[in-house]
């Protein structure tokens, strides 16, 4: 490596010019990458609710309901004209409504109440809208321009365009706030004023690199798009603030600038690249979640740690050698304290400290395990917003429902209608739209107009559209998938097919969950089976994992016991990121201890490790936990808002557990690290004395 690091010394201006340039092709290049917002295109491809609909989409040219659009005091002949307007409008490619089954030319009161009051209830008229959704954004402007803003409107399709539009904004507001605060934090951390800017100058060479490199992805997700750059710039923060007070160290034994900087690379490689490598596993184990977001962030953070690296290594020798004289010259004194009080302070408490922790971890875990969860986008936006409110006020009038479609091979109507009876004396299904419904099993097809035929029947299949009075998701929702599925078998074994958002919804729950354990155990095993090679210790590894796991639990588990519902997304996110994240700190904390540990007590060497690395684990943990608190409170996105303050808690959790109770496990473990670990010869005392009076 000296010989690499000895050419990156001699070239600086070459290195600089070529990131520069990677770095403005990357911030061209990031404006060709797509964002999906639609959370069931990461569903695996052979989920059924997939295969059904992708099965629809090339059978019948409408696709499937994903909007419910409310007009509030309208007689039905107005509520026609509504309907009309719907249909012309570009991009709705299907709208149902009251006359689709029922004739409203005779009294409303001789017809079905329940069917009538799906569509129209005290003079408030509901739509059942397909909106395309290669024209999501566009076609929800010309309804809403359409059905004015004091109408509403929900559905999945309306809360990913609100989505679409609404995040771009609100990354934007994240990133210049994530910027100022990381600014402010290594103004108060860090002895020179200019070197703040040299950090933030090579992080953000490497955000903009791995933000243009996404395209060899074709599109990213919304989390990607949403927390990737600002995670990983709080978690690559501490590699180049590393790097220069190494650098300043080497220069007071080597006064050759480009020596010392040759010095800094080989003595802070393992230490950088071990803390680097530990994060982009942690990153790297979202890639075996079937839900295609986790392996979507997984790769974007993995590639974008992995990219600060290349540039901690390369970039910022060759800036540091070029802006150093600058650096030196707006030297400050310290504006943080030197923690030694403090870490006295925890030397005295960490024992009883540690035990609650050990202690903690049982129930912590298990209430990690019991969290109610959000699986799909139907809760992601609040009463606080207009999606929220505009979705309250069609529940009030018109209650909970959904749409599904039910697909069925044609030619056997008798099966058909069999199906639908049966069907109908499920209480929770409301209407059913179907060829057997509406025209009546007797009348030939031969005799129905195309427009009416075409809805209902293809080459292959038959199609029933069925009005479910549930939510899009909860456990009366997937009870009800599961009986329609069951329903449906009984008369088309093997051959239906169903979805709906409900549907997918449903399928999301039961492929994430299938992940929770899977993902953790990889990304455990994995740190686990790193710090063991470069640690060589069989004891440290997991008193480190069990340091930051417990961390986790707790962070996860507080939502159980406040009672609160938790998006899954974000839960299962979380756990790969804050371990990859924050396990970097207790590995400095460690490396240190067993560095002042090899030539003091242990208790001393305690002391002495909470105050040589406080200031830098509390500039990265800071960052960390700012960033995600940015995303909590500025994005109205459910999910990345939950994911923030996953984030923000849980770094401010590790925090704890590093600087509280972590010293207490190495204190009392102290004996089985020694025994543990090769090549560890700990300071005795008593050997010390003894090898003293055998001199004499």
């Amino acid at each position: 490596m000296q010989k690499f690091y000895s050419w990156v010394v001699k070239n600086p201006k070459k290195i600089l010019v070529f990131f520069f340039m990677l770095a403005v092709c990357g911030a061209l290049l990031q404006n060709l990458v797509e964002v999906n917002y639609d959370m069931a295109d990461y569903l695996p491809e052979d989920t059924r609710s997939t295969v059904s609909i992708d099965l629809m989409n090339e059978e019948f040219d409408g696709g499937i309901p994903n909007a419910r659009v409310m007009v509030k005091n309208v007689a039905l002949a107005e509520a026609l004209e509504y309907k009309q307007k719907l249909e012309n409008c570009e991009g709705v490619e299907d709208v149902i409504w009251l006359d689709d089954t029922v004739s409203i030319y005779e009294p409303l009161e001789m017809a079905d109440t329940d069917t009538v009051e799906t569509y129209y209830k005290d003079n408030n008229a509901l739509f059942t809208v397909t909106v395309d959704e290669n024209d999501l954004v566009n076609t929800v402007d010309r309804i809403r321009e359409i059905i004015g803003e004091e109408n509403a409107m929900s559905g999945d399709s309306v809360s990913t365009a609100v989505a679409t539009t609404g995040t771009v904004s609100e990354i934007q507001i994240i990133t210049v706030c994530a910027v100022l605060a990381v600014l402010a934090i290594l103004i108060l951390t860090t002895t020179s004023w200019a070197e703040p800017f040299v950090v933030l100058v090579g992080l953000g060479v490497a955000i903009m690199i791995n933000s243009g490199s996404n395209l060899m992805f074709g599109e990213i997700s919304f989390v990607t798009n949403a927390a990737g750059a600002v995670l990983q710039l709080a978690v690559s923060l501490d590699y180049s603030v590393f790097l220069i007070h190494r650098y300043e160290e080497c220069l007071q034994s080597n006064r050759d600038r480009k020596g010392a900087m040759v010095d800094a690379l080989c003595k802070s490689t393992s230490s950088i690249a071990s803390s680097g490598l530990t994060t982009v596993i942690g990153f790297l184990a979202l890639i075996f979640m079937r839900f295609g977001i986790g392996s979507d962030l997984g790769l974007a953070l993995a590639k974008g740690v992995a990219i600060s690296l290349v540039t901690v290594f390369v970039f910022m020798p060759a800036l540091i050698l070029s802006v150093y004289p600058l650096i030196q010259k707006s030297h400050h004194r310290k504006l943080m304290p030197s923690f030694k009080g403090f870490g006295k302070v925890v030397s005295r408490i960490m024992i009883p400290i540690a035990w609650v922790f050990i202690v903690v971890a049982v129930p912590s875990y298990l209430a990690s395990n019991s969290n109610s969860y959000y699986y799909g986008s139907s809760n992601i936006y609040g009463e606080d917003t207009k999606v929220g409110q505009d979705a309250a006020v069609i529940e009030d009038v018109f209650g909970k429902s959904d749409t599904y479609v039910l697909l069925l091979p044609n030619g056997n109507v008798e099966a058909e209608q069999n199906l639908s009876e049966a069907l109908q004396d499920i209480p929770q299904i409301k209407n059913i739209l179907s060829y057997v419904d509406t025209v009546g099993a007797e009348i030939p097809k031969e005799y129905l107009d195309e427009g009416t035929l075409s809805q209902l029947v293809s080459d292959e299949y038959t199609r029933m559209v069925l009005t479910v009075e549930v939510d899009y998701e909860g456990e009366e929702t997937f009870a009800l998938v599961e009986h329609i599925r069951d329903t449906a078998e009984k008369y088309y074994p093997g051959t239906y097919y169903l979805a709906g958002e409900g549907v997918s919804t449903y399928d999301l729950m039961d492929t994430i969950t299938q992940d929770t354990l899977k993902v953790n155990l990889i990304a455990i095993g994995a740190v686990f089976v790193v710090l063991l090679l470069t640690m060589k210790s069989l004891s440290l590894p997991v008193i480190l994992v069990f340091a930051i796991e417990v961390a986790i639990w707790i962070n996860v588990g507080i939502p159980y016991f406040a009672d609160s519902v938790v998006m899954y997304i974000a839960y299962l996110i979380i756990s790969s990121i804050q371990l990859g994240a924050t396990v970097d700190y207790a590995i400095l904390f460690t490396d240190r201890y067993l560095e002042f540990r090899c030539t003091m007590t242990k208790r001393h060497a305690i002391v002495e490790t909470i105050s040589t690395v406080t200031t830098s684990i509390l500039t990265s943990g800071s960052v960390l936990a700012l960033v995600g608190f940015l995303l909590r409170y500025v994005s109205t996105h459910g999910i990345l808002s939950q994911l923030g303050l996953f984030v923000g808690r849980g770094a401010l959790l590790s925090m704890t557990s590093v600087f509280f109770v972590l010293p207490g496990l190495l204190y009392m473990f102290d004996g089985l690290i020694q025994k543990t670990t090769l090549k560890l010869h700990f300071y005795n005392p008593r050997k010390e004395k003894q090898s003293n009076a055998n001199l004499y």
